[in-house]
């Protein structure tokens, strides 16, 4: 059992034979029983749509919390999350999770963000803007490596899709907005995200989808901290919420924090 409770703040452990979460006694929901992606259930969005290997590919806990923390989530209007991906790949491309935007935040005319943090293995977050009703437009593509206790933000008009490029499980958790539903359609009808991420023996690839009409190049950018969010590495964003039930206002209240969201675009050093 690896313990990740100094990672996320939760009295949670990784079971790498039965390759699940361990949730403690006093944490709901009980049972702690995630949703499951299945290759099937993905395959208009791979490099190969014909691909056979692997089965489940990603594994989502949803709504995790100590029972004494949920009233205190619940009046933030906020949900913590896990999911684990598993390593290797499909047809040579890694595994990766489907893919979605966010919709828009009603009367503010930006996307609602999303915030994650990697607690095991390394992660590939792939950020991805279109122009409104052009799903086949992009305006920006970003690539951020990160690693366990770094933190991403996904800012307000991105979409995004986390890639497993490690020969481990990736594990993250997420703080997001409770009470929309994220949009798949967008990338699903275009075929999968920008680009994707090959294994060859030179290293990574990333190959151009082609369904796209207007595709920037990939800029690749480490992780970049944002202080006034409380996104800084080390620091595990589960406790962030206990000390301080203000610190996530800018999930649901985006339209707030517009120049914060601005300068952080600004401040991606990418390649």
């Amino acid at each position: 059992m690896v313990d990740l409770l100094k990672r996320s703040g939760l009295p949670i452990k990784w079971d790498p034979v039965g390759e699940r979460i361990v949730c403690g006694e006093n944490m709901t929901p009980a049972g702690c029983q995630p949703d499951i992606r299945l290759r099937i259930d993905m395959q208009d969005v791979l490099y190969d749509q014909e691909a056979k290997e692997l089965d489940e590919l990603y594994y989502m806990y949803r709504g995790l919390a100590l029972a004494e923390d949920v009233p205190l989530i619940n009046n933030a209007g906020l949900r913590y999350d896990i999911t684990t991906i598993r390593p290797g790949t499909i047809s040579g491309e890694f595994v990766k999770t489907a893919g979605h935007y966010h919709p828009e935040k009603p009367g503010t005319g930006i996307t609602w963000p999303e915030v994650y943090e990697v607690l095991n293995g390394r992660a590939h977050y792939l950020l991805q803007s279109y122009r409104p009703g052009r799903p086949d437009q992009l305006d920006a593509v970003f690539l951020i490596a990160a690693k366990p206790g770094d933190k991403v933000l996904i800012p307000p008009n991105f979409g995004h899709i986390t890639i497993n490029p490690g020969d481990e499980f990736l594990i993250m958790s997420n703080w997001v907005a409770e009470g929309f539903a994220s949009l798949y359609e967008p990338i699903k009808q275009m075929q999968g995200g920008a680009y994707f991420e090959l294994k060859v023996d030179e290293g990574p690839e990333f190959v151009a989808n082609s369904n796209y009409t207007q595709l920037p190049p990939l800029k690749r950018c480490p992780v970049t901290p944002v202080e006034e969010f409380s996104l800084i590495t080390g620091l595990p964003f589960y406790t962030v919420l206990k000390e301080n039930s203000a610190a996530f206002r800018f999930l649901n209240h985006p339209e707030d924090y517009t120049d914060i969201f601005e300068r952080y675009l600004k401040e991606l050093s990418c390649s």
